[in-house]
């Protein structure tokens, strides 16, 4: 199953966000700031990450241009996961290299099925292969 890592400073969201994802099969990680959620995502090198924004030690927009600067998880999309849905602040989020966002509070369906459509589509190509899901593309010789 797909692994999320959810960085979220409020233990509560973290919970709900965790016991949501794991209801719907995910594997989950999680850390409450910025600077712990790049070493869980280094570590752990989840399918998707759901970064707040507003985030302590190092706020949400810094991690995300963080992690897309990394090597080690640049590959990895980044959802903005954040009751900043202000246009400047989901701006700033795209930036840094967000792929889309989900506004707090959210609504459990809406959340599973932008999850769903995302890592569809950005299906890791060594865990495709783990599930014998090989690219079936072809090349013209």
């Amino acid at each position: 199953m797909p692994h999320i890592l959810v960085i979220d400073d409020y233990r509560d969201n973290r919970d709900v966000a965790e016991l949501i994802l794991r209801d719907a099969g995910y594997t989950v990680s999680s850390a409450g700031d910025g600077l712990r959620g790049i070493a869980v995502a280094v570590q752990r090198q989840p399918d998707l990450i759901l970064m707040d924004l507003a985030l302590p030690v190092l706020n949400g927009w810094e991690a995300t241009r963080r992690l897309k600067a990394h090597p080690a998880t640049q590959h990895i999309p980044v959802l903005a996961f954040t009751a900043h849905v202000g246009q400047d602040a989901l701006a700033r989020a795209y930036a840094a290299g967000c792929i889309a966002s989900v506004a707090k509070p959210f609504e459990i369906e809406i959340l599973l099925s932008q999850l769903a459509a995302i890592l569809a589509q950005h299906q890791r190509p060594d865990r495709a292969r783990a599930r014998g899901e090989e690219n079936r593309s072809f090349q013209l010789l």
